[in-house]
């Protein structure tokens, strides 16, 4: 690939010098607007960038750039898009993947004089003013996302007056193009047909940090012919790479504790779920830090001022799941550390590119889990479709010969939304059925599971998986490992890891920051929020419910003992509840661990009155498990014997109980349990003796919260008062 690349690279720079009146112009144009662009007049081309100008501005052709972070690629496109404007062309059209990323794009091109502005779902209100910018011919660059390649009403009535005027398109991040890449996204795989659109003589640019050889030529085959490849050496010499490998995350926070305030500069903090990270941000704020926790549960105004205040050194961190990713820009971020290893060595290094960009030094230390693989696994949604699942959507479609929204179809397949919503992007890319106004329809066109495609790209996740692996126990240079795996063939020792030049971090751990994260491992409970809504559409299952679930007939704010993606707490849940478990009676410290969420859910607080405002329950009912029948019945005569409340049974299964597992969709698991948990004579009647009065309803494990819904309704139809939910474990 390198010889490749230099042949590329010659053969743009023969061309210059062959045309001196094209190339040497626009190399003499380049330069005054690059030193323009950073406002430095002795600005010069990295290697590659020139190269990759000329053949957009002079050649009109379609190029692939894939330079590590920082190298400056977006240089390419704001130049480019500036000398093509002098000559005539339209305005860029960049596909962006991220908000924060458009924003800092947008920011950037502000500072460098290029007029760029964005249409993406956080800014509909300037939508109009947006148009009235492109039809007065007042914008140089604009941004959008994948998603609004999708939607009908942009497709319409955008779409082809931008692709009329275009002057460059840019697929910024292009590995998500890319099945093969770790953050694959459907909706860019419209992007080559937006490409086979364009006029023959619109340059298309291609950029990405992150793209080992396999995901390069998956982006080269759908560019088209005659592509351009400029493929740099993508070592990264401010970077100063560590593994420690610590017992459990009891010593990992306590590292955490007692170094960050060492760490130079402001950083990230990265973990693998969002419960890791809200519990790891409460826990160093707790102990002083300046921290903010962000995910995808964080507001988007939240997530703007997080990102604003890590610019500005106003907090020493955030720790973060991978919802900051892409486009993250602070050139001097100091430090990043992760809190469990991402499943993949080409998503580590895009994480990892974030820090020191335009800094001399910058240091990433991983601190892996030995949960980590349980995590990845917990995590493992195929962003390939299922044959059944595909083919359930089809003949769903077909069947209702018009137009069906996503809420409606959840009613005629059981996949949940974010999966579903997923596989219909894979079926449209691939023609099978489109988006139009009123939601999703058949296109007719036949759709063939391709198994032997899809099996090689799982094979290849776990492949990354083992890799990342291999990444921990390396005694060989880290950096070298990395960019090998990424196909770079520059690849060489950095000189400055723990592997070659010694372990560069402390190891020692306080005793008071291990008591500390301790603590915070063993807290528990959660809340459990209880369901307000039917889902729509129930009448096609059979099930004779619509709107608002009455009050009369819901459950009471609950608890859980913990998540199973908690760090704490969530581990020995994980263990209790993975495939081929062993069904056991309750372990001590986890019943003790319940009593002590039920004692803080009683005494409550000033925002939650205690047992919900419905006093102490008079009995305890449990929930017949299909899979841990001796845990929760041990846990309910367990609590019942500390509590000192009557346990009265569980409820009585009919119709065989519930059907269908854990995974589906709201609709099918509110109909998989429906009339399947009734109060059996024996429980109505010791129900009589404490009429009106309120009950605790215990389970094992909740995820879609309708076994404890229909199970309370069922309850409180016979006469029970409040009904509260206790749980072990809530998925997710």
């Amino acid at each position: 690939m390198a010889n490749h690349q230099n042949a590329a690279v010659l053969s743009a720079s023969s061309r210059a010098d062959a045309n001196p009146s094209g190339g040497a112009g626009t190399r003499e144009q380049a330069q005054e607007v690059l030193r323009e662009l950073v406002g430095h007049p002795a600005a010069e081309f990295h290697d590659g960038q020139f190269e990759a100008i000329e053949a957009l501005v002079d050649g009109g052709r379609r190029a692939l750039v894939v330079q590590r972070t920082g190298w400056g690629k977006s240089a390419v496109y704001f130049v480019s898009s500036l000398l093509l404007r002098r000559r005539g062309a339209g305005p860029t059209l960049i596909v962006s993947p991220l908000l924060a990323l458009m924003r800092d794009q947008v920011a950037a091109a502000a500072r460098a004089g290029v007029r760029a502005v964005a249409i993406n779902s956080a800014n509909q209100l300037d939508w109009d003013t947006v148009r009235e910018q492109l039809a007065a011919d007042e914008v140089d660059v604009l941004l959008v996302s994948p998603e609004r390649l999708t939607n009908p009403s942009f497709r319409e009535n955008q779409l082809p007056e931008l692709i009329r005027r275009t002057g460059l398109l840019v697929i910024d991040e292009a590995h998500c193009i890319s099945d093969w890449g770790h953050d694959f996204r459907p909706d860019y795989r419209r992007i080559a047909d937006l490409i086979t659109q364009l006029p023959e003589s619109v340059p298309v640019l291609a950029t990405t940090a992150t793209a080992n050889s396999r995901v390069v030529h998956d982006i080269e085959e759908q560019l088209g012919a005659g592509v351009l490849t400029i493929r740099g050496a993508l070592g990264r010499e401010s970077l100063r790479l560590g593994v420690l490998s610590l017992p459990d995350s009891r010593d990992r926070l306590g590292w955490l504790l007692t170094h960050l305030k060492d760490l130079p500069g402001s950083g990230i903090i990265y973990t693998l779920t969002v419960s890791a990270a809200e519990d790891t941000a409460r826990l160093l704020a707790e102990a002083g830090h300046e921290v903010l926790a962000y995910t995808g549960r964080t507001d988007p105004a939240d997530r703007e001022r997080a990102e604003q205040l890590l610019k500005d050194n106003q907090v020493k961190a955030l720790v973060a799941t991978s919802a900051l990713g892409m486009g993250f820009d602070k050139p001097d971020l100091g430090f990043v550390v992760h809190l469990g290893a991402p499943s993949s060595p080409v998503a580590y290094y895009q994480q990892v590119g974030r820090a020191g960009r335009g800094a001399a030094n910058a240091d990433v230390l991983l601190l892996p889990g030995s949960e980590d693989r349980d995590i990845w696994q917990y995590f493992a949604t195929a962003s390939m479709p299922s044959e059944q699942k595909a083919g359930a959507v089809l003949t769903a479609l077909a069947e209702a010969g018009t137009a069906v929204s996503t809420v409606a179809l959840e009613a005629r397949v059981d996949l949940r939304r974010t999966p579903l919503e997923l596989l219909l992007k894979v079926l449209a890319v691939d023609g099978a059925v489109e988006r139009v106004g009123g939601g999703w329809r058949s296109t007719g066109r036949p759709w063939t599971y391709d198994a032997e495609r899809y099996s090689r790209i799982a094979e290849a996740r776990v492949d990354e998986q083992d890799s990342m692996m291999i990444y921990q126990d390396t005694a060989g240079c880290r950096m070298e490992y990395i960019t090998s795996v990424l196909d770079d063939e520059t690849a060489r020792a950095c000189g400055r890891c723990d592997n070659c030049a010694g372990q560069w971090f402390p190891a020692d751990i306080a005793a008071a920051a291990t008591e500390a994260a301790g603590q915070t491992l063993s807290r528990a409970g959660v809340p459990l929020e209880p369901r307000l809504q039917w889902p729509s559409g129930m009448d096609r299952l059979g099930v004779p419910v619509k709107g608002k679930i009455r009050p009369e007939e819901s459950v009471a704010n609950g608890r859980a003992l913990a998540r199973l993606t908690d760090l704490g707490w969530g581990g020995a849940l994980r263990e209790a509840f993975a495939a081929g478990a062993p069904d056991r009676t309750v372990d001590p410290g986890m019943l003790q661990a319940c009593v002590q969420v039920l004692r803080e859910w009683g005494a409550g607080d000033a925002r939650t009155p205690g047992w919900s405002g419905a006093g102490r329950p008079a009995a305890i009912i449990s929930v017949p498990s299909r899979g841990k029948p001796a845990l929760v019945d041990s846990l309910a005569r367990g609590i019942s014997e500390i509590g000192r409340i009557p346990y009265l049974g569980q409820l009585q299964l009919e119709h065989g109980g519930p059907t269908g597992g854990r995974g589906g969709n709201s609709a099918y698991r509110l109909a998989g349990v429906w009339e399947r948990l009734v109060v059996g004579p024996e429980l109505e009647a010791a129900l009589a003796g404490i009429q009106g009065r309120s009950v605790m309803l215990i389970d094992d494990l909740v995820d879609s919260r309708w076994t404890v819904t229909v199970a309370g309704r069922a309850l409180r139809r016979a006469g029970a008062g409040a009904v509260l939910p206790l749980v072990l474990g809530q998925a997710g």
